[in-house]
């Protein structure tokens, strides 16, 4: 039993060790083929309508919540001490900071990510990645680049439009059934934040923009197995994406808020 425990361990060690050096090697020629033209701008827009527009749905309606759930919450312990009117200062850190950089990015991962990956993963078992290769087309410049540079700009602008919306819901909640007056609302709201917040959570989206398309096309790349094979490296690439936005988040919180102030 000892031997056999070794043995998954080890193989366990080796494949984290390909994926990271997969995962590298396709950061860099991504990185290097969105910077060398041509550019592929039609492509581009397609994916930033899909990765965009089309979760616009979907992320008012989970930064609605959260706000609403967040106000209510926050209320339940700030009524203890007298000191509802500062429940919007903490609804717009809380969203701006940290909520709506990471849940429009575990939902747009769960959304777009998937789907990249079921593309890419289709594509590879019916062998038109091969194909693409054989007319001398770049598949990382055709396929993966559109939704690199796609994910990384609409995440910050659906971010920015989760910060909003997230704020709004706080603002219904603290104005309709706490009693605050609207303009006291908005004044603690403007009062509490400042342009290192908002700038920390929308470098935040950019990165976990990046980290989504990476990291769904590679799995996509490297679909085995036909149809099953398919289903396996999109749950793969969502349960992935979402540890590394969590961790990525963890990282840049310390660095942003506690090694350098």
């Amino acid at each position: 039993m000892l031997t056999l425990f070794f043995i998954d361990l080890g193989r366990r060690i080796i494949t984290f060790m390909y994926f990271c050096g997969g995962l590298a090697n396709l950061t860099a020629q991504t990185v290097y083929l969105t910077l060398k033209p041509p550019y592929k701008y039609g492509h581009i827009i397609e994916q930033s309508n899909k990765a965009g527009y089309e979760s616009f749905p979907i992320v008012s309606v989970v930064a609605l919540f959260i706000g609403f759930i967040f106000a209510l919450q926050s209320a339940y312990f700030m009524q203890r001490l007298g000191s509802e009117m500062y429940i919007a200062s903490l609804v717009a850190l809380a969203i701006v900071r940290e909520l709506g950089p990471v849940i429009t990015a575990l939902v747009v991962a769960g959304r777009v990510g998937a789907s990249h990956t079921a593309e890419l993963g289709s594509m590879q078992v019916t062998e038109q990645i091969d194909a693409l290769e054989t007319l001398a087309a770049n598949p990382v410049k055709y396929l993966v680049v559109p939704r690199f540079v796609s994910l990384s700009l609409m995440l910050p602008i659906l971010t920015l439009y989760a910060d909003i919306i997230g704020i709004l819901g706080g603002y219904l909640i603290c104005v309709l059934k706490l009693g605050i007056t609207s303009s006291m609302y908005m004044h603690i709201t403007f009062t509490a934040l400042f342009y290192k917040d908002l700038f920390t959570g929308l470098f935040k989206s950019l990165i976990f923009g990046m980290i989504i398309a990476l990291v769904s096309c590679y799995e996509g790349f490297n679909v085995e197995g036909g149809a099953e094979g398919v289903g396996k490296a999109t749950m793969r690439s969502v349960v992935v994406t979402f540890l590394m936005i969590i961790a990525a988040d963890c990282i840049f919180t310390a660095l942003f808020y506690f090694i350098f102030p």
